[in-house]
């Protein structure tokens, strides 16, 4: 008896056509799908206004570092300065190199120069690296999915929307389309809410991954920059 009276009333002519509306009126289970992808859509943003955040921030740390690295001072003061308690990825890279190459030099008798030492220093930026990358790409994976599977989640709804639909028509032996259109908009809503989540993610998602390949490929850079610096000094002092 319930569910013939919610398919009248679903299937009822005039039924309110406005986003709270359609809301409203859906299955306990559309509801959910649309509860669940604007939620989704929400944490999109929120992780593309972070990513946006930190990406100005390190490269504007990474051009200062530079500016101070390039400056002709002396390697060991800036160690000091900001190798030692790094605040940001390429500081990170040269503390990493620093402190693998003050280790090789205060072992007795160790010749600096060797291929050895070259290899742990570039190990240790290698290292660095890649876990600095690794912070920094956090929740890439979850933008990637959201990207992926928001259209299928909200068809979901769609599909069962529709299914709900159509058992509402068969109830009232009616298709006029007063009695289709609502019930074919509610189940609709899901898909257009699926695309609201999954578009910006997918967009967003190829931005920061070239944005983060390129910063990737900076501090590559840098790094064997830094390491033929190092080898040229060890082969001075040698």
């Amino acid at each position: 008896m319930n569910g013939a009276v919610d398919a009248v009333n679903l299937g009822a002519p005039g039924g309110d056509l406005t986003i709270l509306g359609l809301f409203l009126q859906a299955d306990i289970v559309v509801k959910i799908v649309i509860l669940g992808l604007l939620a989704a859509s929400v944490w999109v943003w929120a992780i593309v206004f972070e990513k946006f955040s930190a990406m100005r921030r390190v490269q504007r740390a990474a051009d200062g570092f530079e500016d101070r690295f390039w400056s002709g001072g002396s390697l060991d003061e800036l160690y000091d300065a900001e190798g030692a308690k790094p605040t940001h990825p390429m500081a990170a890279v040269f503390g990493a190199a620093m402190s693998e190459w003050r280790r090789s030099a205060r072992v007795a008798g160790a010749d600096i120069s060797r291929t050895g030492v070259r290899d742990r220093v570039e190990r240790a930026m290698s290292v660095t690296i890649q876990r600095e990358m690794e912070r920094m790409e956090r929740w890439m994976i979850f933008l990637a999915s959201v990207g992926s599977t928001a259209t299928f989640v909200g068809l979901f709804g769609t599909v069962w929307g529709i299914i709900r639909s159509f058992s509402a028509i068969a109830a009232q032996h009616n298709t006029n389309l007063g009695v289709v259109a609502p019930g074919i908009a509610e189940a609709l809503f899901a898909t257009a809410i699926g695309l609201v989540a999954a578009i910006p993610a997918v967009v967003f998602y190829n931005k920061i991954s070239t944005d983060l390949a390129r910063f990737a490929a900076r501090l590559e850079g840098f790094g064997t920059e830094f390491g033929a610096i190092l080898s040229r000094q060890s082969e001075e002092r040698a």
